[in-house]
């Protein structure tokens, strides 16, 4: 199924396919059909159109038969538009009911979208089959996307969830909820999927400093299945159902990765450890247990077989397609994940299996008395070892453990029920315990204190609301807990609806719906005044003899009038109240409340587990002083108020209040969170994929809330549109409201509802939105619709119009085409006979002209053929190159398969080799084998012969039990004698109690007697009154002793009271040190947590110290090339030195050129000039070459730096190139591996297809000899059947009347056992009435002690006793009156139960009335929501009549409009001429502006043009008067152009490493920003840190207070209960007086009971006596049948094992053929020889095993027959022994029948009775015996099919042990490869080396181009001195030969490129060359 689905389309299953949505014409019909849904039992709604309305009824045609009905207006619900069908959120939807949710519902369910938003909330209904929406791409296609962007899923809302938490750093909740099956658990799996893969892409920044053993993203998910395996179980809706609730807390930290995870459970189902229903498994963890646990693991853990367990109720139920054996595995690794120790484990394992054995404790009630015995303590031995127990402590505190009465301990024995219960409540406990300490240590393992959470998202999984037949006390707190939900839900949708209402600016006046369910809370939870459920409940708990019923009277009195209680209407048996909740009414019976409030357990063995010798066992148990013991429950039952009520530390918590405080906790952590919800849905109970129920769905919906939201939805703007889809899709409806071009849509929506003038209560504009009411949108679709429908009818009349206009232009154009035609016709009948007209008819095609436009055109077509061709050639070329790579590629191929084959081919040849080798040793073992088959044949005779005698012998045993069969009927006889007996017994109880009634007459007599005694009485009260007078004196007196010793008694109690208090605040004062003390405990750790952050923070420090030790080893680098570059330097000085010398001798030379300048006076002025400008063009350049020199040198310090940086980069690429490679090889030799496996396989795979082809053959010739030994197998097994079926129908018939017999002796029994209960009952009470009268008497007393000490005289005394002799015989006439109205009462009593009877009968009435009138109540509600239906249709007509009006303004409105318009557009020509007059005078002002500027540039360049012939004139001068001087300068300009181009290249080589420069300076500022950016974020951690500690520290506070309050509302509780205590203690006093009277008629009763008891104990003995006889009878027979079953059940498998032995050898024969046929044939071919040998191979080892099997069998054989020969002497010495006792009870039976000779005839009776059962009996056992019988066969058969699995499984393990040698070789070959590889590698290394040295080389050479760079600026240095020289010279009119010989050096140094000599004799020969001037200059 999963890889059907894999290959499907997830798009399929998410995006809803539009275009079948958005059809015209579904839109077309809705339009037309007035359609509605009307209601359907069989789909909940059905879709149907009005035909005819009839006052409140409706003629309706249905949609899907077209049939008609008549349906009442109520029920009516109107249909959505075709637009919102299949819609993502039902929110949007325009008509909110519950037909049209549940229609979108079934829609996107049967299209697979099972994700459905409804408002804020997420909708998902359990496909029943795997979905392919949940992978990897599916997250990343939901990762980053908005809610809106994408389609529901559950990856949206936790993706939303996720978002939010990181934007608005809020606490996010998902709350999934939903009924059980309906997919919570899976859908809160997947939230924790998508976060863990969402928050775990940090893997390389986790610290390492945290201890991480496993990754705690996978920690997080393995969480679960150890979860799933302990808390969840197979019920009948779900195989993995959630026992529990869960609450997933998932802490992230800032930048929004997983820091840590805590979990919360709510109300585990401990009781479904104890017992389970039907076709349902308790926990997974005890399968799992049971199936995958090795052997030494069930030694250890005491393990058995699965039916052994009395707590698995159904034995091994196996869940579909789940192996409990491979789960337990998953558990075991997640355990392992989630580090738990092997320890940890095996204790865990171990209470798992204590649970099991508790089970398995089996009490039995002792004969005479009810106390509990334990008859076998192996399973509490058992028990005892895995707990670390001793044994008999353990069986003491079960069966008597120790009760605290008053200030002692007494041992109570126990009964066999008290027992049990005991039993179960302490498994119930542990497992309770252990899964509370498993969660906990999860949420150790998940805890991750060293990086504390910023913020968190909690997922709750959580049952949904239940409503059942018999709802308890659990469904009472998971429906409480979804009211909370629901109020929360509500709050936070409401208010979220309203928050968005405010943050788009709408004006809303805020509502809370979160008050509706607060009555239904306040009912459940309240504390006082009144006191709600769960309070009465905690009460009724405290106080002494309370009951269910009593809780119930209480609570009818508390909350009777409340709104949301009511009494049940079904009976008392089924419910004792009922409770409206928001998904409806749910009848609750309030059985055993009180005991599941309290969960008491033994507290004798709870101490006992707590002091156990195993660790983890006392660690569970180690908060034993906080239970509720035996002698508290027994407290209730006997003491008086609840004085022993207290537990040893601190009070003890009830199961409510406990549930209470973790609710409150939740729901407070909810309300600081921000939720989203998912409900749960499930569409139908059969567990089908694609079905829908819709009433199921309907009942959830309500439950679940999804209707509510919608009903919240309804009050405010459920339709929202965002503007520019509201523009895009309305403005048709508005066409000129919006005028061209851009308008922003907030502006543009608000002029479009302007033009649509709705009204202003229909719609909120926002600021990104526009929100409507319910059904304004459909509104504006059928307005949209018609005016499509208009514009579309418009649009076909102006085509139509175009078409006809364009046909009729057409036929005008042929009637004037004819007209021409005509024309043209008649003019050439005129031409046709002119001469000149026949000559140009002929002259014309002779003519070139005509014929030129042909030859191009052809010509053309030819070019365009060509170029098609040109292009064909090309692509064919193309195509042919493509072919021609692909060959070679493929040839390539082929090679190096070639090569792989020829290798594998000669290791084929060795492995033939190999094989012969093998054949021959297999061929000498074969031969063995046949020997040794030879030898079992002869055993298999023996064992034959064996058998004959064995069934001789059976034949004998076989005519012994008939003679026991006789025996056995004669004791039946015996039996009905006894019966007889009985009745006889029972004759004489009737015969009694004719006594009894005629004493019953004597007591009327007597009574009558005391009426004339009474007479006489009253002659004697005459008297009386004189002693009355006396009396009232000392009635006076009694009084005021009386008053005083109330006041005393006050006095008492208040101090009483003051000590109360103390104790009370000694305890709050205690509890209070307690939080003291952990919350110092808390400190304590968060101070281990800071050292530890310091430690972290000091190995941070460490890190931090290596890479400064890093930093200053580059430093120490840098430093040895600052010292390289300093040597350069100090060259460069030397030579700038150099450079000094010769610039002074050049300032010489130039000094003395001056002097010579001053001599020569005779220049003309201009060339004066010339000199000036030349002196000030060489000082200039001077100083551009000074700077030059500076930037060079400076540029030249900056190179060497980047030089070296640069060097550095190119390393470091090198080395990660050569890295780059080596991953590269790696992976081409596992890629070629890789190849040459799958090539082997390729070829394994073939043989083994053919060795598979000819086994298949033998295998059917196999299959066919096997049918017919199965034939004749099934013939034999007949006829033992039929044996076998004659014997089971005889022992039946004996074992019925056997059982019918027990049965009536268990019912005598029974009576007799009940009668004694009831006797002791009654002693009971007699006891404690006699206690109280003691007590009574003590009192009294008392009082008279102090009365005489009080009275002064002794007369006084005496007349006081006198007086109370009379009283006393008053008292005595006032019993016999109160007997008489004991009688008269009885009376009554049966007259009321009459009364009661007929109340009964008008309560009926009353409830059929109420019936009747809560279905007239719904149909008013009805006809309420159809009324409102019928405004809101009204509503909208109204709106439609307002548009109306409206459309009216509007025409007014807009011919407003277009007056003022035409206004705007003249004042608009108006602007538009001034602005043109006035840029016409602008344009004027700068035209002449223009002008001006011309003149005055023409000005200037005439100007400059004879600036420019004077200068050409000065020019031509001295170009003629010098030429050679010009020429000499225009080559000196040449090599300075030269020269600056070498500068300029210079300079973008040194703009170049000043990039590099600038580049490394970046980098540098990056990691700095780097830097700063980690320092802030270490700050903000640290913020958070402290702001958590805050936040502890609050809560700390919170709790404090809330403890306090809490503190005040117990305090008020116990005033409360002390006054219902003095109410008591009133009630008391009054009854003593009662229980006075009815004394002395109790102690007459009981006289008459004890004759009875003595009279019942005769018959009892006799009874007892008649019952152990006839017992020891019945479990002789019973022996002896079980010892023949076992017999013929061992014949039966001996014969079995025969058959199949023989079959064996047959098979084994046919093999040993079939091989030496083989054999002869194994000379043909190599791969032949090969499939043999594997053959061969595989036959011999299943030879051999299968001989060891008939070895075995053999000799189980053997074991079985002389066990059974052993087992046949024992019974024929037990036959003797039995046969003795036949006969003793033969002599016992005689004189039985004597005795019992009357009820023989009774006896025939009750036989044919009895026959007629039997009977039945006997027809229902055959019937399961033919079912035993298929069983076996089925068995059998899959027995078979086993063997041959296990075979084939075995052939398939001998390839793969052929495969693995293959795979060795391989290895081989890959270790030569790896050994190459390393010898490159080496060759690699060397080419690096030489890499490096050749980078040194460069180097080298370029700091020689760097010295040469130098010296060629020294040469251009030279070369300017020297240009100076000749301008001088120029100056002066030297001779030209100087100048050329100058020139000619100057070229010399240009080209050698060699610095300028500084030498001496270049200073003479400059001084001789200086002479020479002057002395040419004097000659002149």
């Amino acid at each position: 199924m999963a890889q059907r689905s894999g290959q499907e389309d997830p798009e399929r299953y998410l995006f809803v396919d539009r275009a079948v949505v958005c059809n015209p014409a579904t839109q077309a019909d809705w339009t037309a059909k007035k359609l509605i849904w009307i209601p359907s039992e069989r789909h909940g709604f059905e879709a149907a159109s009005i035909r005819e309305e009839r006052g409140d009824e409706v003629v309706v045609e249905l949609a899907e038969n077209s049939k008609k009905a008549i349906v009442n207006k109520d029920d009516i619900q109107k249909m959505n538009p075709p637009k919102f069908s299949k819609v993502e959120d039902m929110a949007e939807l325009t008509c909110l009911n519950e037909a049209s949710v549940l229609h979108n519902l079934k829609d996107r369910y049967y299209s697979g979208l099972i994700y459905t938003y409804s408002g804020l909330f997420c909708v998902v209904i359990n496909p029943y089959k795997y979905l392919p929406i949940y992978s990897e791409n599916i997250i990343e296609m939901y990762r980053g996307k908005k809610r809106h962007e994408m389609p529901p899923h559950i990856y949206a809302i936790s993706e939303s969830a996720y978002r939010c938490m990181l934007q608005d750093r809020e606490d996010q909740s998902i709350l999934c909820t939903g009924e059980s099956g309906a997919g919570k658990t899976e859908n809160t799996k997947k939230v924790i999927q998508y976060l863990a893969h969402v928050a775990s892409s940090h893997k390389g920044k986790k610290d390492h400093s945290i201890p991480v053993s496993g990754e705690l993203e996978r920690q997080l998910l393995q969480a679960n299945p150890i979860l799933e395996s302990f808390g969840n179980a197979k019920t009948v809706k779900n195989d993995n159902s959630s026992r529990f609730g869960k609450f997933i807390r998932i802490n992230f930290d800032v930048t929004g990765y997983i820091v840590g995870a805590n979990i919360e459970t709510y109300l585990l189902e401990k009781s479904r450890a104890v017992r389970q229903a039907k076709d349902e498994r308790t926990f997974h963890i005890f399968y799992q247990l049971l199936c995958g646990a090795g052997e030494h693991l069930r030694s250890d853990l005491l393990l058995e077989g699965f039916n052994s367990y009395r707590f698995l109720s159904n034995g091994n139920v196996t869940v579909p397609g789940q192996q409990d054996k491979d789960n337990f595995q998953e558990t075991m690794e997640a355990m392992h994940i989630m580090s738990f120790s092997h320890d940890e484990i095996l204790a865990m394992l171990k209470v798992v299996s204590s649970v099991l054995q508790f089970g398995n404790i089996v009490f039995k009630k002792e004969r005479n008395s009810d106390q509990a015995s334990m008859p076998e303590n192996t399973a509490a031995q058992k028990l005892c070892h895995l707990l670390g127990l001793n044994v008999m402590e353990f069986t003491r505190a079960i069966l008597s453990p120790r009760i605290k009465v008053g200030r002692d301990y007494v041992q109570k024995a126990q009964t066999k029920e008290q027992a049990d219960f005991a039993v179960e409540a302490l498994a119930k406990a542990t497992y309770e315990r252990l899964f509370r300490w498993l969660v906990h240590r999860i949420n150790k393992a998940l805890d991750r204190t060293k990086r504390q959470g910023a913020s968190f998202i909690g997922i709750l999984d959580i049952a949904g609301f239940e409503i059942f037949q018999l709802n308890s006390f659990e469904q009472l707190c998971i429906n409480y807990t979804n009211e909370k939900l629901q109020q929360l839900f509500n709050h936070t949708m409401f208010v979220l609806e309203q928050e968005e209402y405010q943050r788009e600016g709408i004006e809303w006046s805020f509502i809370d719906f979160g008050l509706d369910l607060q009555p239904c809370i306040d009912l459940i939870e309240r504390p006082a005044n009144p006191p709600g459920v769960l309070a009465l409940l905690d009460e009724e708990c405290w106080f002494p003899k309370a009951t269910d019923k009593t809780f119930i009277d209480k609570l009818v009195q508390e909350q009777g009038t409340h709104s949301k209680f009511q009494k049940p209407r079904q009976l008392k048996d089924k419910a004792d109240f009922c409770i409206i909740h928001y998904a409806g009414k749910v009848d609750y019976k309030a059985d055993e409340w009180l005991m599941k409030n309290m969960d008491p357990l033994n507290d004798n063995v709870a101490s006992l587990l707590n002091q156990s010798t195993d660790k983890f066992v006392a660690e569970l148990w180690r908060d034993v002083d906080r239970i509720v013991g035996l002698d508290q429950v027994a407290g209730m039952a006997e003491t008086t108020f609840g004085a022993t009520y207290k537990t040893k530390k601190g009070m003890f918590r009830t199961v409510g209040q406990l549930y209470k405080e973790s609710l409150t906790k939740l729901m407070a952590t909810l309300r600081n969170t921000n939720p989203n919800f998912v409900r749960c849905i499930i569409p139908n109970h059969e567990k089908k994929a694609g079905k829908l129920e819709p009433h199921l769905v309907l009942d959830q919906l309500r439950c679940n809330g999804v209707l509510e939201g919608i009903r919240i939805c309804r009050q405010g703007f459920p339709n929202r549109i965002v503007f520019q889809e509201f523009r895009q899709r309305y403005e048709i409806l508005t066409p000129n409201a919006i005028p061209k071009g851009f308008m922003d849509g907030k502006q543009a929506c608000e002029r479009m509802i302007r033009a649509l003038e709705l009204d202003p209560n229909l719609f909120r504009i926002g600021q990104s939105k526009i929100f409507f009411r319910t059904g304004v949108l459909a509104h504006l679709e059928e307005e949209r619709d018609l005016k499509i429908t208009d514009i579309i009818i418009y649009f076909q009349s102006v085509c139509r119009g175009y078409l006809a206009r364009k046909a009729f232009a057409k036929k005008q154009q042929q009637l004037s085409a004819l007209k021409v035609l005509q024309r043209n016709c008649a003019a050439y009948l005129k031409l046709r006979h002119w001469q000149w007209w026949r000559l140009f008819t002929k002259v014309k095609p002779l003519l070139q002209v005509t014929r030129q436009e042909e030859e191009m055109q052809a010509k053309d077509e030819e070019l365009v053929k060509v170029k098609e061709r040109q292009s064909k050639v090309e692509g064919e070329l193309v195509d042919m190159e493509r072919k021609h790579q692909q060959l070679l590629e493929e040839k390539n191929i082929l090679a190096e398969q070639l090569q792989a084959e020829t290798e594998l081919f000669a290791e084929a040849e060795e492995m033939r080799a190999r094989l012969a080798a093998k054949k021959q040793e297999l061929e000498e073992i074969l031969h063995d084998l046949e020997s040794r088959v030879e030898e079992e044949e002869e055993r298999n005779q023996s064992m034959q012969n064996e058998k004959k005698k064995m069934q001789t012998h059976i034949q004998d045993l076989e005519e012994q039990l008939d003679e026991e069969e006789a025996a056995r009927q004669k004791l039946q006889l015996e039996k009905v004698t006894a019966e007889a007996k009985i009745k006889k017994m029972e004759e004489d109880i009737l015969l009694l109690e004719d006594q009894n009634s005629k004493f019953l007459k004597e007591k009327k007599l007597l009574d009558d007697r005391v009426a004339e005694m009474t007479s006489q009485l009253t002659e004697e009260e005459e008297k009386a009154k004189n002693l009355g007078k006396v009396k009232n004196k000392q009635e006076v007196m009694m009084v005021d002793l009386e008053e005083r010793l109330k006041k005393e008694e006050k006095t008492r109690q208040e101090l009483e009271k003051a000590k109360r208090k103390l104790d009370a605040e000694t305890t709050d004062l205690q509890d209070q040190i307690a939080e003291l003390q952990a919350q110092i405990e808390e400190l304590k750790i968060q101070l281990a947590k800071k050292e530890e952050e310091l430690q972290a923070a000091l190995s941070r420090g460490d890190e931090e110290g290596a890479q400064k030790n890093n930093a200053l080893k580059a430093v120490r680098e840098l430093q040895a090339q600052l010292s390289e570059l300093q040597e350069d330097l100090e060259s460069e000085k030397v030579s700038r030195n150099k450079a000094e010398k010769v610039k002074r001798d050049l300032s010489e030379e130039l000094e003395a050129l001056k002097t010579e300048l001053e001599d020569t006076l005779d220049t003309t002025a201009a060339q004066q000039e010339l000199r000036t400008k030349r002196e000030q063009e060489v000082a200039e350049l001077k100083k551009a070459i000074d700077e030059e020199t500076k930037n060079h040198e400076s540029q030249v310090l900056e190179m060497r730096q980047r030089h070296s940086t640069a060097l550095e980069e190119l390393s470091e690429n090198l080395e990660q190139a050569k890295r780059f490679k080596s991953n590269l090889e790696k992976n081409k030799c596992t890629l070629e591996s890789d190849n040459k496996e799958l090539v082997s396989e390729v070829k394994g795979l073939q043989q083994a297809k053919t060795e598979s082809e000819h086994k298949r053959k033998k295998m059917e010739a196999q299959l066919q000899e096997f049918m017919a030994r199965a034939t004749e197998g099934e013939r034999a097994k007949l006829e033992l059947a039929d044996r076998t079926h004659k014997l089971q129908t005889e022992l039946d018939t004996v074992s019925a009347l056997l059982e019918d017999a027990e049965k009536k002796g268990i019912k005598l029994a029974k009576d007799s056992a009940g009668l004694e209960s009831a006797l002791q009952d009654t002693q009971e009470l007699l006891q404690e009435e006699t206690r109280q009268k003691l007590n009574l008497s003590s009192r009294i007393r008392q009082l008279e002690e102090d009365k005489s000490t009080l009275q002064e005289q002794q007369e006084e005394d005496e007349e006081a006793r006198r007086n109370l002799e009379k009283q006393l015989a008053t008292l005595q006439a006032q019993l016999f009156e109160s007997r008489k109205k004991l009688d008269e009462d009885l009376g009554t009593l049966e007259s009321l139960e009459e009364v009661k009877r007929k109340l009964q009968k008008d309560m009926e009435l009353t409830s059929q009335r109420l019936e009747e009138k809560a279905s007239a109540f719904d149909k008013m509600e009805k006809t309420k929501t159809r009324l409102q239906q019928e405004l809101d249709d009204l509503m909208v007509d109204l709106d439609h009549q307002r548009t109306i009006v409206s459309n009216l303004e509007k025409k007014q409105k807009k011919f407003d409009q277009l007056l003022a318009e035409e206004k705007t557009i003249s004042a608009r020509y108006a602007e538009e001429r001034d602005k043109a007059e006035a840029e016409a005078r602008e344009k004027e002002t700068k035209a002449l502006s223009m002008a001006r500027a011309l003149d005055e540039a023409l000005e200037a360049k005439e100007e400059f043009e004879r600036l420019n012939k004077q200068l050409r004139t000065e020019m031509e001068d001295l170009m003629s008067s010098k030429d050679d001087v010009g020429k000499s300068v225009h080559e000196l300009e040449k090599s300075k152009r030269t020269l600056e181009q070498q500068v300029e290249e210079m300079r973008t080589q040194l703009e170049e490493l000043e990039d590099e420069l600038q580049a490394t300076e970046d980098g540098k500022l990056r990691l700095e920003v780097n830097m700063q950016a980690m320092k802030a974020q270490f700050d903000r951690d640290l913020q958070a840190r402290d702001e958590q500690n805050e936040e502890k520290k609050r809560t700390l506070v919170k709790q404090v207070r809330e403890m306090e309050a809490e503190l005040e509302d117990e305090r008020k509780q116990r005033a409360l209960a002390v006054a219902a205590k003095k109410k008591l203690e009133m009630d008391l006093k009054d009854l003593e007086g009662q229980i006075e009277a009815s004394n002395k008629a109790r102690d007459e009763a009981i006289k008459q009971l004890r004759k009875l008891q003595a009279q019942m104990k005769d018959y009892q003995r006799e009874l007892e006596e008649a019952r152990a006889s006839r017992d020891e009878i019945f479990a002789q027979s019973k022996e002896n049948e079980k010892k023949l079953k076992g017999l013929e059940a061992e014949i039966l498998q001996l014969q079995e094992d025969l058959a199949a032995s023989e079959r064996a050898r047959r098979h084994a024969e046919q093999e040993r053929d079939e091989l030496a046929d083989e054999i002869s044939n194994s000379t043909s071919g190599k791969s032949a020889l090969l499939d043999e040998k594997r053959r061969l191979e595989a036959r011999i080892s299943q030879l051999e095993e299968e001989l060891e099997e008939e070895q075995s069998n053999m000799e189980l054989l053997n074991d079985r027959f002389r066990k059974t020969t052993m087992q046949v002497d024992i019974l024929n010495t037990e036959l003797a022994g039995e046969r003795s006792a036949a006969q003793k009870s033969e002599n016992a039976r005689q004189g039985m029948e004597r005795q019992n000779k009357e009820l023989k005839a009774k006896l025939g009776e009750l036989e044919g009775a009895v026959k007629s059962k039997f009977k039945a009996a006997i027809t229902a056992l055959e019937a399961k015996i033919l079912q035993l019988e298929e069983q076996l066969e089925q068995e059998a058969k899959e027995r078979a099919a086993a063997n041959k699995i296990v075979r084939r499984t075995e052939k398939k393990l001998k390839e793969v042990v052929i495969q693995v040698e293959d795979e060795r070789r391989h290895a081989d070959q890959y270790k030569e490869q790896m050994e190459k590889a390393n010898s490159r590698m080496k060759q690699l290394k060397r080419q690096l080396e030489e890499a490096e040295e050749e980078a040194t080389r460069a180097n080298a050479s370029r700091r020689k181009l760097q010295r040469e760079l130098d010296d060629a600026t020294e040469a251009s240095e030279g070369l300017t001195r020297e240009v100076n020289t000749l301008k001088n010279r120029l100056r002066r009119g030297g001779p030209i030969s100087f100048s050329s010989s100058r020139s000619g050096r100057s070229r010399q140094l240009q080209i050698d490129g060699t610095s300028v000599d500084n030498s001496d004799d270049d200073a003479d020969s400059r001084a001789s060359d200086h002479n020479d001037t002057q002395a040419s200059n004097q000659t002149e």
